[in-house]
């Protein structure tokens, strides 16, 4: 919100941009000609994982795009010798987003914590998805774009509720 003459609060650009960062729809992430659309499904494929099983591993070569069927599944990620548990994976979320854009590898480790199934869009099938519909690789940028976005105003609205907290014996203003 941002203030008025009178002290009143408007929506803001920032407030404005919480509805443009909700996820979309995989439906409308994948939308494509209907040719692109029946190799992306004929080459996808169901994986079935039992609880504590890997899906893949940070800094191994990325096989495609997986999507969460059922399940949860926790993200790890080593960083600076440091490691970080990420925002957990659940049923409808797009999972390596960065790596099938980016260099190919993969950006953390997807372990599921209880029985769970994901599908898998071959890499190789996004690439070509990816030649003949130009298009489909921008969606996806677009989310990936989003999904950082998430995940920095997650981090700035938690920095600003432990800002709001006073510790013990703290004397307000």
């Amino acid at each position: 919100m941002a203030p008025e003459a009178d002290g009143a609060m408007t929506p803001d650009a920032g407030s404005m941009r919480a509805s443009q960062l909700r996820p979309r729809s995989l439906a409308e992430l994948l939308h494509c000609p209907p040719a692109v659309s029946a190799l992306l499904t004929g080459a996808t494929q169901s994986l079935e994982m039992d609880a504590g099983a890997l899906v893949f591993c940070q800094s191994e070569m990325c096989h495609g795009l997986y999507v969460v069927i059922s399940g949860y599944f926790v993200r790890r990620t080593e960083r600076l010798k440091t490691r970080l548990t990420l925002n957990p994976a659940r049923p409808g979320d797009l999972v390596e987003l960065a790596a099938v854009l980016g260099d190919g590898r993969h950006t953390y480790t997807l372990k599921a914590l209880i029985q769970g199934s994901v599908l898998l869009l071959p890499i190789h099938a996004l690439g070509i998805a990816f030649a003949a519909h130009p298009p489909l690789r921008m969606q996806l940028l677009g989310e990936l774009a989003r999904e950082v976005s998430r995940g920095y105003d997650a981090c700035v609205q938690s920095r600003m509720a432990a800002g709001r907290q006073r510790p013990p014996g703290a004397v307000s203003p």
